[in-house]
């Protein structure tokens, strides 16, 4: 039965993830990006004031402030997606994903401009009068009720797409792989993991905030030094590596039979579920934010493709491709970085330096995804019924600890596609909404300079 069901959901997510799709999330981001007039991206150093505190008066309406949003965020893209998931695109497209992946971070920056903007403008209220926001909101204030099943695709794809499938999984397979533990030991590592994660989940969006904006930003840290000692040992291949990712990009050679169109799929696919950008989970959590002004949002989110796939993907995918240990053709993609890893540093240092980064981006992956899964719950029954969602969530990451890596990636990846169209199709609609905002924005800020 169950095995019918992997089947099932490995079809459903080959058959999304096609071309309509595709063209969907990156021709939505060309638009956004064009649309724009790159102008977002003149304000770098202003989104990272705004990330400073520089213009917050701690008077707005709000949970989070804009650095503990963006770290929460973070932590979600950080995690799994940039360390494990970078290793299954390079084994599954070849090192050319790696290009698709950057393409998909750079447009994925206008998008993730657009629809953060979109979830403070049409932001909701739950009734305790603490603001709400995401797509569902954001398509249902915005483009009225006529378009509300399209919200309600989104928050029921939602229920799906943020539960712990691929990071209980992965962090798993790291502890098995580190620790020398068989694979009957996943249960009782699942079971262990759920108790943990539950003390921080049942505190709410504040308590994973202030844990996120703590933990991530030491984790980045660590994980780019030790990616940058790997290639600064390994150095002399790394001028070659980017030649092979840029000409691998453009012809396949690396792919079985030359597959061109499969390996453009997978690095979007993978830089998708890296920077999630167009996905819909980023606008839940930078819609908390105590902020009035909708643009300044939109700026902060859109540094975090920047850190996630153009920096934290490329050293990844860097320190794997040096080391060679990605034509050993495993699968798992934990196990691989893992692999680049003790290659190269001392015996043992690898291992832990990775099981600490892992441990912390994984559980902060999943403290996040719990309240995007609470927002969706709660969206489609009443707010305050969204906790409810952690009872279905916390024993799910003991389900997803023993499940095998190809259907947690595939139920995750059909979930996410089905989540793109809303949140890519309102923001296309609201686009000049936005466009409006911040030319007044920019204006009132130039003004001022």
């Amino acid at each position: 039965m169950f095995k019918r069901i992997e089947q099932l959901v490995a079809a459903f997510s080959s058959w999304i993830w096609d071309w309509p799709l595709l063209f969907l999330l990156i021709g939505g981001g060309l638009f956004f990006l064009i649309y724009s007039r790159f102008t977002p991206f003149l304000y770098f150093k202003h989104a990272i004031d705004i990330l400073r505190g520089k213009f917050d008066d701690g008077k707005e309406d709000g949970q989070l402030t804009h650095f503990q949003a963006l770290s929460s965020v973070i932590a979600a893209t950080v995690g799994m997606g940039n360390i494990s998931g970078v290793a299954i695109a390079i084994v599954a497209g070849g090192p050319g994903a790696i290009f698709w992946m950057w393409v998909s971070g750079i447009i994925g920056m206008a998008t993730k401009f657009y629809t953060c903007s979109l979830a403070i403008m049409y932001r909701s209220k739950d009734e305790k009068n603490i603001p709400l926001g995401g797509p569902m909101y954001v398509i249902t204030a915005g483009l009225g009720s006529k378009w509300k099943p399209l919200a309600i695709l989104f928050a029921l794809a939602g229920l799906v797409g943020t539960l712990p499938a691929f990071t209980a999984n992965q962090l798993t397979q790291t502890l098995v792989d580190v620790m020398g533990w068989t694979e009957g030991d996943k249960f009782y590592i699942g079971i262990t993991l759920a108790i943990i994660a539950s003390f921080v989940i049942l505190g709410g969006i504040k308590r994973i905030g202030a844990v996120a904006s703590r933990l991530v930003p030491a984790m980045v840290a660590l994980y780019f030094i030790t990616v940058l000692t790997i290639l600064i040992i390994q150095i002399e291949y790394v001028p070659e590596m980017f030649i092979l990712i840029f000409k691998d990009a453009f012809s396949g050679e690396a792919v079985a039979g030359g597959a061109l169109g499969y390996l453009i799929k997978t690095g979007i696919k993978r830089g998708s579920f890296s920077n999630e950008a167009g996905i819909g989970t980023a606008p839940m959590m930078h819609g908390t934010t105590k902020t009035k002004e909708p643009i300044r949002e939109g700026l902060v989110a859109m540094t975090g493709p920047a850190i996630d796939t153009l920096v934290v993907c490329t050293l990844t995918a860097l320190a794997i491709l040096s080391t060679g240990v990605w034509k050993d053709g495993d699968e798992n993609g934990i196990t691989l970085t893992l692999k680049a890893f003790n290659s190269v540093l001392p015996y043992g240092i690898g291992d832990i330096i990775l099981i600490i980064m892992i441990l912390v981006f994984a559980f902060s992956t999943l403290f996040s995804y719990s309240y995007y899964g609470n927002l969706c719950l709660g969206f489609l029954t009443k707010p305050k019924y969204g906790k409810y969602y952690n009872y279905i969530y916390i024993p799910s990451i003991v389900v997803a600890a023993v499940v095998k890596i190809d259907f947690a990636i595939n139920l995750i990846d059909s979930a996410f596609a089905l989540m793109a169209i809303p949140t890519v199709i309102s923001g296309l609609l609201l686009a000049p909404k936005v466009n409006q905002r911040a030319k007044a924005y920019f204006k009132s800020l130039n003004s001022v300079v």
